[in-house]
């Protein structure tokens, strides 16, 4: 069946060119053009109407903020600013000499009763060289002036002879955030007999400390690099000897006596240091926690009464030196196994002290004067 033409008439405008339109229902076809030649662009207009000029398009500012709607723009993070790179640590220390000790130091340590074997000053001195030479390269210790030292490190640390002193031969003493060695290793150089363990959770304090026991050559000194809130879990072996079931080894409960120095708030500290001292069983005393303060060691036990009675420790006494105060701690009963608590724990939230206060705790660094939330030797 033939299709009948479209009786609707063509009202298409012409074309500019004057040629016939294409009629409806037929495909339109490319014009001729030579072979090889190009197809030429239009001079004027493409379509109908001005056209505007490509080079004076813009593209307008978006009022809107990108992303979802609805969502504010996220503030524009600052550049992260250039750390310069980390001198490298200088633990090489046999071309240093020992220090002098000041006349301040020579006489409070008669004053105290302390006397010296020989060697044993000139020991302290090279230590405090060594001290003093290793801030230059790390954060140690603020103080710069060697007579200063004398008096607020190694005297100070040294108050603690006449308790230590009470301890047999072969007793065990850890120090505990140990830092730039203090108190342990002046003690250590005083008190050959017995053994040290310097305990300190920097790596590169822990470094500074392996290289100066190794250049004082003090056989009776031990680092360890870890938490005090992991190895105070750390039992040791089940053993079963001629005297019946033990363990071997571990640092729960296997300290005759703990000492530390500015290393924190007696609520946070106490949670550090009372489970690593012995409990009294028979005849064996209790362990013994020597802890250097402050001024306000008073104020510091009020608040971390608390802390004591849940951790079974006690306050033995409170001996007032030329330099601070010494706070003494036995324990008659185990600590619960609980504590301490996870890493940073104690210091986030110390037992028995609100947030409001445990957050409050604005003691400078300052062993001589003031408890310090931090490291022990950064005075």
């Amino acid at each position: 069946m033939s299709k009948s033409p479209d009786p609707r008439p063509d009202r298409r405008p012409a074309r500019p060119d004057n040629r016939p339109a294409t009629p409806r229902g037929t495909a339109a076809r490319p014009s001729p053009r030579p072979a090889g030649k190009p197809a030429r662009k239009p001079d004027g207009p493409v379509g109908p109407g001005p056209q505007p000029r490509l080079d004076r398009l813009r593209a307008k500012p978006s009022s809107k903020p990108m992303g979802r709607p609805g969502r504010k723009p996220e503030p524009r993070r600052p550049s992260k600013p250039v750390v310069p790179a980390a001198r490298p640590l200088n633990l090489d220390f046999t071309a240093l000499a020992p220090l002098p000790p000041g006349t301040d130091f020579t006489d409070l340590a008669a004053g105290l009763g302390i006397e010296f074997e020989p060697g044993d000053v000139e020991r302290l001195g090279l230590y405090l060289a060594i001290l003093l030479d290793a801030t230059t390269t790390m954060n140690l210790t603020s103080l710069r002036d060697p007579d200063e030292a004398w008096t607020r490190h190694v005297f100070d640390s040294l108050t603690l002879l006449p308790m230590l002193g009470e301890l047999p031969e072969g007793s065990t003493v850890l120090d505990v955030g140990s830092g730039g060695g203090l108190p342990g290793i002046p003690l250590a150089c005083a008190m050959p007999h017995l053994k040290f363990t310097l305990l300190e959770a920097t790596a590169k304090k822990a470094e500074f400390l392996r290289a100066a026991v190794a250049r004082l050559a003090l056989p009776n000194v031990a680092v360890v690099f870890d938490r005090a809130e992991r190895l105070a879990h750390d039992r040791g072996v089940k053993t079963n000897g001629p005297a019946g079931f033990g363990r071997a080894g571990g640092h729960r409960e296997a300290y005759d006596a703990v000492v530390a120095r500015a290393v924190g708030r007696l609520a946070t500290l106490a949670e550090l240091v009372v489970p690593f001292a012995k409990v009294r069983a028979g005849d064996n005393p209790a362990g013994m926690i020597l802890l250097i303060k402050g001024q306000a060691a008073a104020d510091e036990l009020a608040e971390a009464a608390p802390a004591l009675h849940q951790l079974k420790a006690v306050h033995v006494e409170t001996i007032d030196t030329p330099t601070g105060r010494v706070v003494i701690l036995e324990k008659h009963s185990a600590t619960p196994k609980l504590y301490p608590r996870r890493d940073g724990e104690p210091k986030r939230a110390p037992l028995g002290v609100g947030k409001r206060e445990s957050r409050s705790d604005g003691a400078p660094k300052d062993g001589a004067t003031e408890s310090s939330s931090e490291n022990p030797s950064e005075s």
